[in-house]
């Protein structure tokens, strides 16, 4: 038996050294690196030569809020009446929710 507790307080011994050289790394090197501008203007024009829309998200949505109508919103019961009545019953069956009110959302409170 002295032997088996020598070996494993060895092991243990031996394993504490190990692990107290180990440092978790630094947090900007685990942060996640994100493309330059080169990489991003490269992206862009291969996309474009591809004839796809790379239209910028900020672009998006400042036509957006140019288009929205600044009247009044319309009432609530004519835009639940909009869903499908199949999924008024699923939200109903899984989530208990119910529509309260129609409100607009400010264009700085959307994440970008």
């Amino acid at each position: 038996m002295a032997v088996a507790e020598s070996a494993e307080s060895e092991a243990v011994a031996a394993n504490r050294d190990v692990s107290s050289g180990l440092k978790p790394p630094s947090p900007e090197k685990a942060a996640p690196s994100l493309p330059g501008e080169e990489a991003e203007a490269a992206f862009l024009a291969e996309a474009r030569e591809r004839g796809e829309d790379v239209a910028s998200v900020a672009a998006a949505l400042a036509a957006a809020e140019s288009e929205d109508d600044k009247g009044a919103l319309p009432p609530l019961e004519e835009l639940v009446q909009k869903l499908p009545a199949e999924l008024r019953d699923t939200l109903d069956d899984l989530f208990r929710a119910k529509f309260v009110k129609v409100m607009r959302v400010r264009k700085k409170d959307l994440p970008v």
